[in-house]
């Protein structure tokens, strides 16, 4: 029974307000600490070997590569121990940069990046050369020469520390 009222009204006992809010949950924002350029260099360096070594890899599904490898040509090129050898020196440079670019001090690493990084665009552009699959050769090229591009800008604005006189 009610408090002071008639007895047939049932009360509830338990009452509950609403905020007048709409109830909406904030997410705090990411902790996002700036990447090191080191660890910049190394991840382009990674990401261009893989494209480097994958158009590589996917030109053997062209139609008669593996036919030429066979009868001992890539490309123009008779393969023998010196194009074997170039070819694996080509692959093996972005494979170390990966380490070198986060080994060497700073300042050796920012030369060195700058130098192989704009040898590599005319190496990764050559693929363009007599081909006739624009579409496979030009996407290869155009990400390669991308991250080149972002690892020359990287090393070009590596940030300096004040000198005290």
């Amino acid at each position: 029974m009610a408090p002071g009222g008639d007895p047939g009204t049932v009360v509830s006992m338990t009452t509950t307000t609403q905020p007048t809010q709409p109830t909406t949950s904030t997410t705090p924002a990411l902790h996002d600490p700036p990447l090191p350029v080191r660890a910049k260099l190394a991840a382009a360096w990674a990401s261009f070997m893989f494209f480097y070594i994958y158009v590589d890899y996917l030109h053997l599904y062209k139609p008669g590569a593996v036919d030429d490898i066979l009868s001992g040509v890539v490309f123009e090129f008779d393969i023998s121990q010196t194009f074997v050898v170039v070819s694996l020196a080509l692959v093996g440079v972005p494979g170390l940069m990966i380490l070198l670019s986060a080994a060497l001090p700073a300042r050796a690493s920012r030369m060195l990046n700058l130098v192989v990084a704009l040898l590599y665009v005319p190496v990764s552009a050559f693929n363009l050369a007599g081909e006739s699959w624009w579409y496979f050769y030009g996407l290869g090229a155009l990400v390669e020469i991308v991250l080149l591009g972002f690892i020359i800008r990287s090393a070009w604005t590596w940030p300096r520390t004040a000198t005290l006189p």
